[in-house]
């Protein structure tokens, strides 16, 4: 298991209808900054992070929790996941993961 330390850590910015699963009210942005172990991953955080609100568990991941879910996208660095990092990336520490709300409509 890793150790956390205070000397490492990212940014996680929760936005839009997002914040509603942390405690907000759907606008805006919520901004924390999580330490980190050295060579933690992309889904050790959002799960560690995730876990502390159940709502956002939920909708972050897919029922079997391997995968993320459908309605949220997940950014690093302001890429899109999968351009240049994957879930399993290790983190290096200073990098900023977004939470963005999928928007739906026509």
């Amino acid at each position: 298991m890793s150790v956390v330390s205070s000397d490492l850590k990212v940014t996680l910015e929760v936005t839009t209808w997002v914040t509603k699963l942390v405690g907000g009210d759907g606008t805006g942005h919520r901004i924390v900054d999580e330490p980190i172990a050295p060579g933690e991953t992309v889904r050790q955080v959002l799960r560690r992070y995730s876990g502390r609100f159940p709502a956002l568990d939920a909708a972050l991941w897919s029922p079997d929790r391997a995968a993320l879910g459908e309605h949220l996208e997940v950014l690093v660095n302001d890429a899109v996941l999968g351009v240049a990092h994957e879930l399993d990336s290790p983190l290096e520490g200073g990098e900023r993961i977004t939470l963005l709300g999928q928007f739906m409509g026509g």
